[in-house]
């Protein structure tokens, strides 16, 4: 989301941000070195969670193919080597051309709900990605329609293609049901905020291409970390900052301890091996560097950088 920070604080994470990839620390993630903060793309793709600040049309018109792979960039100088991507049709295409160029970036796919599953799998693994995981609001939804072996298949047909498989949720109990049957996952992706217990579980919008504006409540975070603490697979979490919400009501001066904070909580209780996702929209400001700053601090302070 696009949150205006002060001029002060600008100037004071200048040296921070020149320190570009070594900024990033990175974790044994599914094999391969992954930095433990990674690039969710729900701005991308024009999901909003702060509509009235920053609109659906505000995201979808400034992120062409050109200002996407800019981002990618920008992220492979700060240590960001990681993206989890919506498999939708825009970001096959972009992602395809980046890694025409040569440039040397891993996916975490989440598949494409609008999509057959078969269909969108075969795209996927044309990308050689480094996981994939089912769908979040996907699994909730099937998950109260009494549908897990559905999942459970969807499960299999990824392992069977012989890549990492992973479980989305915004629901804690999902993980810890998944894990204790075992369904075979390698990992799973947990929501920090679940949407699923105010009677907020709709359709996903890139479904039904409708806006929708959760509001996300802070007492489901620790349920969530929780929850990953439980199970012994590695894990990511996601809506770290609440897709911006944690910014209301408060003043630009006090936004960066306001992310150093959340990043000090979700690391506070995730895995040493588990990561973070986090969405940028870099149209008013360079909020990759400025994550990646505050993570550092978060994670020095904690003595885990």
């Amino acid at each position: 989301m696009a949150w205006v920070f002060c001029s002060a604080y600008q100037l004071a994470m200048e040296s921070d941000i020149q320190e570009g990839i070594a900024m990033l620390p990175q974790v044994e993630f599914l094999g391969k070195r992954v930095s433990r903060l990674i690039i969710g793309d729900n701005p991308v793709n024009g999901h909003s969670y702060i509509p009235e600040l920053i609109s659906k049309d505000d995201m979808l018109d400034y992120y062409t193919e050109a200002t996407v792979h800019a981002a990618m960039d920008e992220g492979l100088r700060l240590g960001y080597n990681t993206w989890l991507p919506l498999a939708c049709d825009f970001m096959l295409r972009a992602l395809r051309h980046y890694r025409n160029c040569g440039k040397e970036l891993e996916i975490i796919f989440q598949p494409y709900p609008a999509l057959d599953f078969a269909v969108n799998l075969r795209q996927m693994l044309e990308l050689k990605p480094l996981g994939i995981y089912h769908q979040g609001t996907t699994t909730d939804g099937l998950m109260e329609q009494g549908k897990a072996q559905v999942i459970k298949d969807r499960i299999k047909m990824v392992k069977d293609s012989g890549v990492h498989i992973g479980l989305g949720t915004h629901v804690p109990e999902t993980i810890l049901q998944a894990e204790e049957e075992e369904w075979g996952c390698d990992f799973y992706v947990g929501c920090l905020h679940n949407t699923r217990k105010r009677g907020d579980g709709q359709l996903s919008s890139f479904i039904t291409g409708k806006p929708k504006h959760m509001k996300f409540y802070a007492e489901d975070r620790p349920l969530m970390l929780s929850a990953m603490r439980q199970v012994s697979k590695p894990c990511i979490a996601f809506k770290v900052l609440a897709g911006g919400q944690l910014f209301y009501h408060h003043r630009a001066e006090e936004t960066p301890a306001i992310v150093e904070e959340a990043f000090r909580e979700a690391f506070s209780q995730l895995k040493a091996g588990d990561i973070a996702a986090v969405g940028c929209f870099q149209r008013d400001k360079n909020q990759l560097a400025e994550n990646a700053a505050a993570l550092t601090r978060a994670l020095t302070a904690m003595g885990k950088a």
